[in-house]
């Protein structure tokens, strides 16, 4: 019977026109990448040692048709038994990719400066929930905590954080925390894991920005939403089409291929580009939209900041889906669940939906060196110099160079806020500070 599925499923995959995706070196201001970036694939990548997720997305592939790209990463990075952040750590040196956190403390001590800041300008309204959307290891979280203690003027607050992975929660946990407990499955609670920090202040681990209780915000959200699956759509004699992802039985470097979709999808029809849009290909993402919106939602109704900082652009580029493995571009349809996938964030998308759903103010985006500078962060740099070893400076000097650099990280990441509409006056008599 299985077979007969599948000798189905080939026949059907032939229906769809085959789509070849642009060079991701030769993109004309698209993806900046140099040609000496594009993929290489490290030594062992043909192994495929993550081959049972390759075979579920080709068997379902084979038996109900083409998936959309959003549904191909959703599955290869969060599947509860193999998906790619679920069971191991990712991050740093000897992970797959490295983040500004864990580049320089000064990264998260001027963000929890920039918190305490604008927190301060509202009224310092206590108490407060610190929410972070997929907080990674946890070191950024743990460098605001050390500021938001220090500064926080007595005021009460508790953490949030939105995790769907059973062993980065962990790990954030392990970082911050001096106890921590997972809670039983059958509990009925909008949280699964509780914790307490050195100073007291409790910690709840939520899978879902929904099950942040109501209350005054300060939300971060760090390279999270680069990870949000997202649909690949191109114009074809003015109607809007999806690219989806078939298995490919001939090729020797990837997995599955692009193809067309030979009509409209639901996406397809549902999406509305904004005006002027001048791209015949983009990337859309649903779960992007849903996210901003909620937290605008949250912050018009209860009040309080979001600080979005991922990689991004500001409605321009066009296929920025790729993967990432031990530091080097790696390709997306090779080896599912061996690498991790992200796309540049479309900020001029994300400001749209924030400020067409609820009362927004937005304020941004700026490139992260530009924020980093308005934040005094070489003066942060000058005392950390001053008191580090001889043989530590050179190594301080280029993380935050690194994190500085336009031609590094400090272009290619953008910092774009968010605060309630009934606040604006304030802030144009009161500048939000980092933004210029």
């Amino acid at each position: 019977m299985l077979r007969q599925v599948f000798r189905c499923g080939s026949r059907r995959s032939y229906s769809y026109k085959s789509v070849r995706r642009p060079n991701l070196g030769a993109l004309s201001g698209n993806v900046q990448l140099e040609q000496s970036q594009k993929p290489k694939q490290p030594p062992g990548a043909n192994a495929r040692p993550n081959g049972n997720l390759a075979k579920q997305l080709a068997a379902k592939i084979q038996a109900t048709g083409p998936i959309t790209v959003a549904e191909y990463m959703r599955e290869v990075l969060t599947n509860p038994k193999v998906g790619y952040y679920m069971n191991r750590d990712v991050f740093g040196r000897e992970g797959d990719f490295i983040t500004s956190p864990e580049i320089s403390q000064i990264f998260g001590e001027l963000v929890g400066i920039w918190l305490m800041n604008e927190w301060q300008k509202l009224g310092s309204p206590s108490p407060f929930q610190l929410v972070e959307l997929g907080p990674g290891r946890g070191t950024l979280a743990r460098d605001v905590l050390k500021v938001l203690s220090k500064f926080k003027s007595g005021a009460q607050f508790t953490m949030h954080m939105v995790e769907i992975s059973p062993y980065l929660s962990q790990t954030q946990a392990q970082r911050f925390c001096y106890k921590h407990e997972v809670l039983a499955e059958g509990e009925q609670l909008p949280h699964y894991q509780v914790g307490t920090t050195a100073t007291g202040t409790q910690v709840f681990w939520h899978r879902r920005l929904e099950d942040v209780p109501a209350g005054f915000s300060l939300v971060l959200a760090h390279e999270f939403f680069d990870a949000l699956p997202v649909h690949k759509l191109q114009l074809i004699d003015g109607q809007w089409q999806e690219v989806l992802i078939d298995v490919d039985t001939k090729s020797t470097t990837a997995d599955f291929r692009y193809v067309l979709s030979k009509a409209q999808t639901p996406v397809s029809q549902l999406f509305k580009p904004l005006p002027q849009e001048q791209r015949t290909c983009l990337e859309y993402s649903l779960e992007a939209e849903r996210h901003v919106g909620l937290l605008a939602e949250r912050l018009e109704q209860h009040g309080g900041i979001a600080l979005i900082m991922d990689y991004g652009h500001f409605g321009d580029k066009t296929d920025t889906f790729r993967g990432f493995k031990q530091h080097a571009l790696h390709e997306p349809l090779l080896a599912p669940g061996t690498a991790d996938l992200t796309v540049d964030v479309d900020f001029r998308h994300l400001k749209h939906v924030a400020e067409m759903r609820s009362h927004i103010h937005c304020c941004g985006p700026v490139q992260q060196g530009d924020f980093l500078r308005n934040m005094q962060g070489e003066v942060r740099l000058q005392q950390l110099l001053a008191h580090a070893l001889p043989e530590n400076q050179s190594i301080i000097r280029s993380g935050y160079q690194m994190l500085t650099d336009p031609n590094q990280m400090g272009s290619r990441f953008k910092f774009l806020a968010m605060f309630p509409g009934v606040v604006a006056a304030h802030l144009e008599k009161y500048p939000v500070a980092g933004f210029g």
